[in-house]
């Protein structure tokens, strides 16, 4: 199966941004971010790079912040290492499907509590 060209360059932009975040930003107020994914417009020109934080909420405003200052200079790194006609306008989004999968894992965790525990006082 081939993928269309704009997934492709897509997941480039993703490794770029991993790196880039992590060796060329010296921002001390940048938490631990994991670049979960990249969507990037048919035309290549609008890139949504989905991240996640490690950390409390406060560790995730400041990443976030961090993230908003630094945009220009990702956007330009981004602009050097893969050759487009257009860099892509990259844009920031924090990605909750890690908090989500753990909230539905704790609901099922005290389903399954609740439902042994009604197993046990019925015998």
């Amino acid at each position: 199966m081939q993928y269309k060209r704009s997934s492709r360059i897509g997941d480039q932009i993703r490794k770029d941004v991993s790196e880039i975040i992590l060796h060329g930003l010296k921002d001390p107020k940048l938490g631990f971010i994991t670049v979960i994914d990249v969507e990037l417009t048919d035309d290549l020109r609008y890139a949504k790079i989905f991240y996640t934080v490690l950390g409390d909420e406060k560790a995730k405003k400041e990443s976030q912040q961090g993230l908003k200052r630094a945009k220009g200079y990702i956007q330009r790194e981004i602009g050097k290492r893969i050759r487009l006609k257009h860099t892509p306008e990259i844009s920031f989004k924090y990605d909750h499907t890690i908090e989500k999968a753990e909230r539905i894992e704790q609901l099922l965790k005290q389903v399954q509590k609740t439902s042994r525990i009604e197993d046990e006082g019925e015998i």
